[in-house]
This record gives C-alpha cells, sequence and structure tokens, in this order.
C-alpha cells in the first residue's frame, strides 16, 4: 500500500494524485472509471437546445436557453444526428481548493466524430456538472456511456472556493 504523502503548501504536483472516491460520489464503476491520470465521466441524460441564451459582462443579463431532454431510443441509447447537445453527467464531483478540474473527450468519442466541449471546473465546485457534445457524424450513445475524462490540476490552496450560480447543481 502507498502512504498517501502531505503536500507541502508550496509544492506543486501537475496532477493531482488521491484517492478519487474522496471527490466523485454517484459513479457507476469507480474502478473502470478511475483513469492514470483523470477519472471518465459518464452520460445520465442528453438535453438539446430549446430558446435562446444570453450573456454578459456581469451577469445582470444572463439567460440560460431551456433544455429538453431526449428520449432514450428502446430504453437503452440516444440516436444523435450531427449537431449540439448538453450532456448532464452521472457522477456529482468536488473540487478540492487545491485543485481545477479540466475536461477532455475521451480518445474513443473523438474517433467516432464527436467531441466534449467543457469549462473548467473551479477550486471548491460541487455538483453535477454538464458539459457540450458536438456531434459531427451520426452516433449512438448508450445510457451510462463513458464520453469524458476530468483531469484534477493542483494549484494554490484557496481560502474560498467557487460560488457561483452553478454550485451545488443537480446534486
Amino acid at each position: 500500500m502507498v502512504e498517501k504523502k502531505e503536500q507541502d503548501e508550496n509544492e506543486f504536483t501537475a496532477i493531482w494524485v488521491g484517492d478519487f472516491s474522496e471527490i466523485i460520489s454517484d459513479a457507476i464503476d469507480m474502478k473502470k472509471q478511475s483513469q492514470v491520470n483523470g477519472f471518465d465521466l459518464s452520460v445520465k441524460e442528453i438535453l438539446t437546445f430549446k430558446g435562446d441564451g444570453a450573456i454578459d459582462f456581469d451577469n445582470s443579463k444572463r439567460v440560460l436557453p431551456d433544455y429538453k431532454p431526449m428520449e432514450l431510443v428502446n430504453g437503452e441509447y440516444w440516436d444523435l444526428k450531427p449537431g449540439y447537445y448538453v450532456i448532464r453527467y452521472n457522477e456529482v464531483v468536488s473540487v478540492p481548493l487545491n485543485a481545477v478540474g479540466i475536461l477532455q473527450p475521451r480518445s474513443t468519442l473523438l474517433r467516432m466524430g464527436g467531441t466534449m466541449i467543457g469549462a473548467y471546473w473551479d477550486s471548491g465546485y460541487s455538483g453535477r456538472g454538464q458539459g457540450m457534445m458536438v456531434v459531427g457524424h451520426p452516433l449512438k450513445v448508450y445510457k451510462n456511456a463513458r464520453v469524458a475524462q476530468i483531469v484534477f490540476i493542483l494549484t494554490k490552496k484557496m481560502t474560498k472556493g467557487y460560488e457561483g450560480k452553478y454550485q451545488n447543481e443537480a446534486k
């Protein structure tokens, strides 16, 4: 068993080396989803965009578009045509105050003509996040498919974490 070393506050390590079960819950299979440098996120729900959105500098005019959940075909998969989709993940991620999460698509998805786009997961954020899937070629996505990998990069320890609108979303 590897002994967990206490990290010096001034020490920098590129990749977070802690136990994923300390910061991720509601995973389908912790062992299968834990990768060498990151953790695979799986699909809970796929939504389509309905309506318009608006973004501005201070969020006073921010409007999120409405979403419409897509139905599973035969209760098993979503049949995606080329376009843009919102993916809500199964996993609840709680980013430590000394890390930032960066999301990338799984290479298998790329090889099929799809990709995932995600924002930084700020220190202190906790929730069942979402990303945008871009589909360039027709694709079946099965329920609980692993589509993205989140990597945690260690940062200077923050005393105050994320407190924005999306904190604790969809928990």
